[in-house]
């Protein structure tokens, strides 16, 4: 990861793993800088792929069967970006309400897949779907109000109907993974909710990679669960920048490096 080459680092299959190494990387490091004083969650969640990292830190899944079944979405992922291929736009300054409108209007033009595939924060969300439906949607994005509307580097509508057949195949995957129930409570992406048990978390990871990532509305679970404090676990600091939006009293911290798990003491 540290030596690249950037371009096969990038390719999904090789980012998914990539970043669930780091993800439990950095949260080892910072139960090593805590040693005797044990570093206890009051709960997890994580974004998309992050999901499956958070599953981990709350001892639903191990390490190594994580790993594996990380890398085979990956795979499922670019297999399905070759065969129904599609891309993602982050919209800004628009309100759900507003992109759902503009999505189903382009839907009734187009005939093809449009939806919101991310729901960040207020005023950040992300459209995914096919070629010739996503051009047309940022086309309309500006008359809709968005202050900026951004392609993606992707060639995959994650989170989106064209991932239908990769759902198919990981569910397989999943059932087939072992599952612990948590030992901390573990807000899921597609109900903004709390996975109880075995049974919730293999439907949440059944339906995650066609459903949207409810960030908006799970940080305001955590936050009605009396959540004042979030750590982010991993090489950047992507999350904790979206919570400032959606709670803006809460504390936020990054660890991806010693010193970040030492300012948390």
């Amino acid at each position: 990861m540290l030596r690249g080459p950037e371009e096969t680092l990038t390719e999904t299959l090789n980012a998914q793993p990539a970043l669930y190494v780091a993800g439990i990387a950095a949260m080892r490091t910072l139960y090593l800088v805590w040693g005797d004083a044990p570093f206890q969650p009051a709960c997890v969640a994580g974004h998309s792929l992050g999901e499956l990292t958070a599953l981990t830190a709350a001892g639903a899944l191990t390490f190594s069967d994580g790993l594996k079944l990380v890398r085979k979405r990956g795979e499922l992922m670019r297999d399905a970006g070759q065969q129904s291929p599609g891309g993602m736009a982050a919209l800004l300054g628009l309100e759900r309400e507003a992109v759902e409108s503009m999505c189903s209007d382009v839907r009734q033009a187009t005939g093809g897949v449009i939806v919101i595939a991310n729901d960040n924060c207020p005023g950040q969300l992300v459209i995914a779907g096919d070629e010739a439906s996503l051009v047309q949607a940022l086309e309309r994005a500006g008359a809709a109000g968005a202050k900026r509307a951004v392609r993606l580097p992707v060639t995959i509508a994650s989170h989106s109907p064209l991932m239908a057949e990769a759902a198919e195949k990981f569910r397989a995957a999943v059932d087939a993974t072992p599952f612990n129930k948590p030992i901390v409570p573990i807000i899921g992406n597609t109900q903004a909710g709390q996975l109880a048990g075995v049974d919730d978390i293999r439907a949440e990871l059944s339906a995650q990679l066609t459903s949207p990532v409810r960030w908006t509305e799970s940080v305001q679970a955590m936050a009605s669960m009396g959540i004042k404090t979030y750590v982010e676990f991993g090489s950047k600091d992507v999350l904790v920048g979206l919570i400032k939006r959606i709670d803006r009293e809460a504390a936020r911290y990054v660890v991806d490096t010693p010193e970040g798990a030492e300012a948390l003491r």
